[in-house]
């Protein structure tokens, strides 16, 4: 760790404000804010880029793609940790919740096949201090699959894994509800991801139905069980109706990942549970699921953070769009929803905002209207990009 930073001629983001002036850290932690420069010895002339606070990432899937980068090709473990770190760290992102999914509904699949080595190889990654960006574990229980409770257990009860699961998110990817509420686009989604030709997609759909039946509400029930009094986050997955949000609230979860309709996402806010939603969707101009937009949930005053999902780049895109595109968010509401609300869901009272006593988590940005261009990252005060 650096023990002394200064950022200068600089474009501050506060949560409150945005002014131009100097930051100064010291052993990680942010000691002073001042508006107007700096000759100190050392200090980084930003030359009018806008300084964020460090990006806080609640659900990527992203190292998925290292482990796996084409089809039937299985990557080292380690390397693909790395390239997945520095990804996150080049987008900007300080601190992720690595999401990985337990009980995948294809069996056999490279998700599966993949999925000790990602989970121990980033604990013990972590452990030595190879990354860049701070990883955590956010655990996506298929809450349909037969064997969850005993992968789910596995890992939440293991002593290098454990202590790094700080989410768990309940999901049901059954056919004609949550994300798939519309069957063809639940077809178009597995044909073209699997190869499935219509025989082998119909009894794959009966399937998945028939074992929601059977696993789905009681699995649900015992994961939400199991994080009582633990340190750990509860999400739900793809609401898509006021009784989806009744069940979530009865079971004690904490925040709304992805709700699948307006009417969930202000159910969800009504009680108290905060909304995710994916920064593609919000880049893009809609979901790719064909369900409710980011940018309608931003306008209904029901979005409260984004992820990056799939795509890590566009974390900060999107809060930038936000500010500059149709709704003209001031900067400091639109880059609430992709560092201090989504700290202050995960429970990080350290991070998410520039003020004294805070991290220095920070991210140089050259903000070009089109897009901004990420040119500088540090971490507790330590470059790391």
């Amino acid at each position: 760790m650096n023990d002394e930073l200064i950022l200068t001629n600089a474009r501050i983001v506060t949560d409150a404000e945005v002014f131009t002036g100097t930051i100064h850290a010291i052993n990680g932690r942010i000691v002073s804010l001042a508006k107007g420069g700096t000759r100190a010895a050392g200090a980084v002339d930003c030359g009018g880029d806008t300084i964020v606070p460090g990006l806080v990432e609640l659900h990527t899937d992203n190292l998925e793609k290292h482990f796996t980068p084409r089809p039937g090709v299985r990557w080292h473990s380690r390397s693909a940790c790395l390239s997945h770190d520095a990804q996150m760290a080049a987008a900007g992102i300080t601190t992720v919740y690595d999401a990985v999914s337990l009980g995948d509904m294809i069996e056999g699949s490279a998700r599966q096949a993949n999925l000790e080595a990602m989970i121990h190889t980033l604990g013990d990654m972590a452990a030595e201090g190879w990354f860049r960006a701070e990883h955590r574990l956010h655990l996506r229980c298929e809450v349909s699959s037969q064997n969850i409770l005993d992968s789910f257990n596995g890992f939440l009860e293991h002593d290098g894994v454990g202590p790094m699961v700080g989410i768990v998110s309940l999901m049901d990817h059954t056919p004609g509800q949550r994300q798939f509420v519309h069957e063809d686009k639940y077809r178009e989604y597995y044909m073209g991801k699997y190869g499935f030709n219509a025989e082998q997609m119909e009894t794959f759909t009966k399937k998945q139905q028939a074992a929601s039946v059977l696993y789905s509400d009681p699995h649900r029930c015992a994961i939400a069980a199991a994080c009582q009094g633990r340190d750990v986050i509860l999400a739900t997955h793809d609401d898509a109706t006021i009784e989806h949000v009744e069940e979530a609230a009865a079971l004690g979860i904490h925040f709304s990942e992805f709700p699948t309709t307006v009417e969930a996402a202000k159910e969800s806010h009504k009680r108290g549970m905060k909304v995710l939603m994916g920064a593609p969707n919000l880049v893009r101009g809609g979901s790719h699921s064909g369900n409710v937009s980011a940018l309608d949930l931003a306008r209904e005053g029901c979005l409260d953070v984004l992820s990056s999902d799939y795509v890590p780049a566009s974390l900060i895109h999107a809060a930038f769009l936000l500010h500059h595109g149709p709704l003209a968010w001031d900067l400091p509401s639109a880059m609430a929803l992709v560092s201090k609300n989504p700290a202050q869901v995960a429970g990080l009272a350290d991070r998410g905002c520039i003020d004294v006593g805070k991290r220095a988590d920070l991210v140089r940005v050259a903000d070009t209207g089109d897009m901004p261009v990420v040119r500088s990252v540090w971490r507790q005060g330590a470059r790391i990009s």
